[in-house]
This record gives C-alpha cells, structure tokens and sequence, in this order.
C-alpha cells in the first residue's frame, strides 16, 4: 500500500477545478476537456522525442496517445488527447484501470503537454527576447512535453544510465508489458510501466538489467511508496531544494536529478546550479556569445525569460545545429 501523503495536484489545482468529476471514481472511461491559456499544438507535443521516446517519433495522426501509472500509486490510465479546434479545448479521452482516480489522471494529462500553465507570459518573453520569439516562430505551439511522473523520470534515469536511448527504451518497454498495464488507444497499443509496488516485486534477474541496476530500481519503487518522489511534494520543497533531495536516491546524481526537476515535475520556471554542457553550448551559440559559457551566465541571461525560463531553455535545447543569431 501506497505510504505517502494525501493526493495533491500539484501546479494544476491551483488554476483548474476538478469538482465536475468529483463524483465519478468508479467510471471507466470517461470524455473531459483541457482548457489551453496562450498557444498550443497537439502536434508538436505528439512529435517531441525524449527519453524512452527518443530516436521513435511516430507521424502526427491527429491523436496523442498517453499510457501511464496514475500519481498516488493506484491504478493506470490511457489517454488520446485531441484538438481540433485551435482556439478550443483539448479533448481527452480516459480509460481508467484498478480505480485509478480520474482527477489525478487528467491533471498529469495537463502536466505532461504542459497545459498545467498559462501559455500567455511564453508568448510575451518571445516579445521581449528576439532570439525566444524567432524560436517560437520556429516551433509554434511547442510546450515542454515531460516524463509522465517524476517516478517514471527517476526509474527511466536507472534503466538508461551508461546505455544507448533505444537499448533502455526497449528494457523499459519490456518492463511496462509484464509488469504495468496495456491499453488499446485510437487503434495503437500503449504499455503504461508498472506502478511502484508491482516495481518493487522485481526480482534478481530481468532480461537488460544487472543486480545493481534491479536493486536501484527497487530503491526508486521505495521512494515513490514513501511519496518522496510526490510532485506535490517536490513542489513544496521548490526546485533547487527538490534537485539536492533527489540525489540522495542511489543511482541519482546531478544530471538526472535535473531531469526530474525539469523534465518530471512540471516547474514552468526553474533554473539550477548546472545545465548540461550541450544546452550551454547551445545558448552560446544562438546569442552570439563568445567567452565560456557558465550556468552563472545562462541564468543571468534566464532573468529577462521569468516566469518560464524551463520553457525556454526546452525551446534552446530544441534548436538545430543551425540558428539565429540575435543581432
């Protein structure tokens, strides 16, 4: 049994209320809608390669598909997120598995496309900043799309640590298929990866992991149980306080500390005490900057970016290896 704290949304609640489905737990599907605040496109969010996505980016057919463990530890959900009509809402589609709560679904729906915010101040910093604006022109509607759970960002960091994207992405893959839940969403199959009790059932031996790789994974199961990896919580604790607590999980260190706290959590504005060395070049590059790029100058440059300087940086990381220059 799950052994956390009470189940918050986190960001979301505090901008939606989920009252209108309040008395609906036990129903298993379910049509609900997100409001978008500031520009979104489904089909950016549906292409954006990342993690166990990475290197697999499939056609654009009009539909995202979502499979996942539900935040709280209890039960799974498959989403297919649809928009037709730009100025609208984004209609979601749940299927809900083993009482699986459809308030914390749809909220790490929001969270996961970044919907969980207003879009507004992204587009007034792209009026600020020439350089942000030109990428946003280049990428319209892009929101950081996150790990579906700050859980599966910390399980994913043990899986692929010192190993190609696509060998991990098949490890984890086969993981989510004997252990989680499958879902058949808008005709394509989903694998959501299994809740952290069915994790910690793991034993000493699973094709793609080693013993130290198992018994890491086992630690990440415990953490999320205790509600350690909560986003609720690591909202509470903030980012730089949430970044130093995460390392204390074995097999967590900086970077992928920063990759929950950034990729995971759904902080719209954070900026940390590191940036991995291809996002600083990148930044470099794109401002025509000519010393050494520390973080101390990235988050000098970030102030003029607030209130979403995550964002920003997702738009920098995304950039090619050709881009425009601010004059």
């Amino acid at each position: 049994m799950r052994r956390a704290r009470p189940w918050v949304t986190g960001g979301y609640q505090r901008s939606h209320d989920f009252s209108y489905i309040a008395g609906v737990p036990g129903r298993r599907d379910l049509t609900l809608e997100l409001p978008v605040r500031g520009e979104f496109s489904l089909r950016a969010a549906a292409e954006f390669g990342f993690g166990p996505r990475e290197g697999q980016r499939e056609p654009f057919d009009g539909a995202m598909r979502l499979a996942f463990p539900v935040d709280g530890g209890r039960g799974y959900a498959g989403a297919t997120l649809c928009h037709r009509d730009a100025d609208g809402p984004v209609t979601v589609q749940l299927a809900l598995r083993l009482d699986a709560d459809p308030r914390a679904a749809l909220a790490q729906v929001a969270r996961v496309v970044s919907l969980d915010h207003d879009g507004v101040p992204f587009g007034r910093v792209g009026q600020v900043d020439p350089l942000i604006g030109a990428l946003q022109r280049a990428h319209p509607g892009q929101r950081p799309v996150l790990f579906h759970s700050p859980y599966e960002a910390a399980a994913w960091a043990i899986i692929s640590a010192r190993r190609p994207p696509a060998q991990a992405a098949r490890v984890r893959e086969e993981l989510s298929r004997q252990l989680g839940e499958t879902f058949s969403l808008a005709g394509q199959e989903r694998h959501a990866f299994p809740q952290p009790e069915h994790l910690l059932g793991l034993g000493d031996q699973f094709p793609g992991l080693n013993l130290e790789k198992l018994t890491r994974l086992r630690g990440v199961a415990e953490a999320a149980l205790d509600g350690r990896l909560d986003v609720s919580l690591l909202h509470e604790l903030g980012p730089e306080q949430a970044y130093i607590q995460l390392q204390q999980l074995k097999g967590i260190g900086p970077f992928y500390a920063g990759l929950i706290v950034l990729r995971a959590s759904g902080f719209a504005d954070a900026m940390l005490p590191m940036a991995e060395p291809r996002l600083l070049d990148r930044a470099a590059r794109l401002y025509g900057h000519s010393g050494e790029p520390t973080v101390e100058w990235l988050g000098g440059l970030a102030e003029a970016w607030r209130p979403v300087r995550t964002w920003c940086m997702v738009l920098i990381r995304l950039a090619g290896d050709s881009g425009t220059v601010v004059p």
